[in-house]
């Protein structure tokens, strides 16, 4: 027997599908997602609290000439399988499968890509500027998380709505979540908004237009009845005066914030109240000005695993589709580079009374939980708020402290005016600690680090590391709590190399190499093997086998792309016939870059071959080896570009027929 899910092929076809019949494939979606991510993991929990939320969105719009703008868009799982999608979307985030999140190129139903919370709110704005500009009348719907409403954008977002458009319709999509639990002000106003009804400025109007709608009055008594739903009586002390809601003074009790910014609030309503919800859409299509409609989904909902752990089931690998359990780590697997940051950061914490840890909703992801857990009066959590970060780092810096800021480094790139103006230029000793440098390969192009290279070290002042494994990362991050001058430490996603730790950190010089292997001076044709960071590992294994087919072979830890060992660079650039960089970051700007002007500097003309992430985005991949094999960033390409560079060059066809 066929499923609803197996009869939707396209979204019109929800539009065919009774209350009973979409609630049926509710539960059928919830299925698939449970299981058909089971054995490739994603984004479960976000995605198990808005199906009926997209269900009810489709049922009422029509995309692709209605616009749903996502904020983050790693929630858009449900709307691809209700767009065409489906019979790839066990594919999703794995090598030539669906993109984790909203892409243009990848389906007419997807208006605007996203990746990073906060930008939803203007992206709509401008696609209902656009509208209005032409004369058109698509319906832009903007999805946000309660989290975008601790990003800076979305309030920038907020103060021009009333004044660009009448017609936008904003879904606050409230689950108390962002990535880890909410923190701030914002979330205790969230809160007070769904215990206070007061608040609800559009509840006559809704109530009048669902009683017109057919069984509009069984979809309001639904409401009524559902947890924390619709909530539209007077609080106590209020009262109706000529249809306005007072305080008693001749003004509105309790002001609401969207309200303040110009747009009507409507809410909180129940998110997984599908009669409830396509009525509250049915209403907002025929609002004449903005509003905001405030949605309560309960993430994770239907799975009790993703229930119980929200955090560890916002996105996550492998489980088990019955439990929810994930596989064990294997013995003797090394640890997590994230988890030796965090421990790291205890230790120093403990040594010196003035560091601190600072990160922006992500403590897992970034491995300041350890110090949260540890030492919870020395960590800070700002919320998705990564340019405020960096600017309360450096008032602490200010202050004698020593903040260490753990942001991913994809997500650092918001902050950039931030790093320039508020810190570099003050030449403040703010830490960076800059995890998933390099790929985050099933995320995709919205979350690789390919670039922090090349974007900090333009800036004066600036210590950039690179650790080739997690006893240098160690070893770094104390170094860093020595320097007085604004330091970054960039290390990849996932496990590190496995090398043996020391018991207590130790200092590094700054802007000092480390030369793995010397040069044996035999006479054969020389090549420098320059690895940073984790392609440092690349760099020995292209080494030993180089050098079993007669070549001599230096290799050098880089460890600094800021300030450049100089001395190093230019001896074995003077004594090498190739030199070879290798960086798990974009070619363009990055370090090999570095070490091309300093060689011209120095005058050497020793030949270099850069090998790194060509001038592109690149795309998601099910793992990092596929993506850098596909790349050339690799053992044995980096073997390849060796033995092309000595190679004898080919005759032409003219100096053949010479001879």
């Amino acid at each position: 027997m066929s499923s609803y899910l197996d009869m939707v092929d396209a979204p019109e076809h929800v539009k065919k599908l009774t209350i009973p019949q979409l609630q049926e494939l509710a539960g059928e979606i919830r299925t698939e997602l449970i299981d058909g991510l089971a054995k490739g993991g994603g984004h479960l929990g976000p995605n198990l609290g808005v199906v009926e939320l997209t269900i009810a969105l489709h049922k009422v719009f029509s995309t692709p000439k209605d616009k749903f703008v996502w904020d983050v868009s790693h929630q858009v799982y449900v709307h691809k399988l209700l767009t065409g999608r489906k019979n790839r979307f066990r594919t999703i985030r794995q090598t030539d499968g669906l993109n984790g999140f909203a892409l243009r190129t990848e389906s007419e139903h997807d208006c605007f890509g996203a990746g990073h919370a906060g930008t939803a709110l203007s992206a709509a704005l401008g696609m209902a500027a656009a509208r209005d500009k032409r004369g058109t009348d698509e319906n832009i719907v903007c999805i946000f998380g309660d989290a975008a409403l601790t990003n800076g954008i979305s309030f920038e977002a907020m103060n021009n709505i009333n004044h660009t458009t009448k017609k936008f319709i904003g879904i606050l999509n409230d689950n108390e979540w962002s990535i880890a639990k909410n923190v701030g002000a914002i979330s205790g106003y969230l809160n007070k908004l769904i215990t206070n009804p007061s608040y609800n400025k559009l509840a006559k109007d809704f109530e009048n237009f669902v009683k017109r709608l057919p069984k509009g009055e069984l979809a309001l008594r639904l409401a009524h009845k559902a947890e924390e739903g619709f909530k539209g009586a007077l609080s106590v002390g209020l009262h109706q005066n000529d249809g306005a809601l007072t305080d008693g003074r001749g003004g509105f009790g309790n002001p609401v914030l969207f309200e303040e910014f110009g747009m009507r609030y409507l809410g909180p309503i129940d998110g997984h109240n599908l009669p409830l919800l396509i009525s509250t859409l049915e209403f907002a299509k025929t609002c004449d000005h903005p509003i905001v409609i405030h949605v309560l989904t309960q993430k994770g909902k239907g799975f009790d695993a993703a229930l119980k752990f929200p955090e560890k089931f916002h996105g996550l690998g492998s489980y088990d589709a019955k439990t929810g359990e994930t596989p064990a780590s294997k013995p003797g697997t090394p640890p997590m580079y994230q988890d030796v940051m965090g421990q790291t950061m205890i230790k120093l914490c403990q040594n010196d009374k003035n560091v601190v840890g600072l990160t922006a909703a992500m403590p897992t992801g970034t491995g300041m939980k350890h110090l949260e857990k540890a030492m919870p009066e020395r960590y800070f959590d700002v919320g998705i708020a990564e340019e405020h970060g960096v600017i309360f780092a450096a008032g602490m810096a200010t202050m004698g402290y020593r903040p260490v800021v753990a942001i991913y480094s994809t997500f650092l790139q918001r902050a950039y005016d931030c790093i320039h103006h508020d810190v570099c230029l003050q030449d403040l000793p703010v830490i960076f600690v800059m995890d998933r440098a390099g790929l985050s390969a099933n995320d995709g192009p919205t979350h690789h680090g390919l670039f922090d290279i090349s974007y900090l070290r333009c800036f004066p002042n600036v210590v950039a590391m690179a650790p080739a494994n997690e006893d240098e990362l160690a070893d770094m991050l104390y170094t860093a709590s020595t320097v007085n001058h604004p330091t970054f430490i960039r290390y990849p996603r996932g496990t590190a190399e496995g090398v043996p730790m020391k018991p207590e950190p130790e200092l590094l010089e700054v802007g000092k190499a480390q030369v793995v292997q010397k040069f044996t001076n035999n006479g054969k044709k020389k090549v420098a093997l320059f690895g940073l960071g984790p392609m440092n590992t690349i760099a020995r294994k292209a080494a030993q086998q180089l050098t079993t087919e007669g070549y001599d072979v230096a290799v050098i830890n880089p460890r600094f792309t800021k300030p450049l060992d100089a001395v190093t660079h230019e001896t074995y650039g003077q004594e090498a016939d190739l030199i070879v960089t290798l960086e798990d970051h974009v070619i363009m700007g990055g370090y090999g870059s570095a070490v091309l002007e300093l060689l011209s500097e120095k005058h050497v003309s020793t030949p270099v071959v850069r090998i790194g992430w060509p001038d592109q985005f690149i795309e998601h991949a099910t793992t990092q080896d596929e993506l850098r094999a596909k790349y050339g960033l690799s053992v044995e390409n980096t073997i390849a570009k060796v033995k092309a560079q000595f190679a004898e060059p080919a005759l032409t066809k003219k100096q053949l027929a010479g001879a």
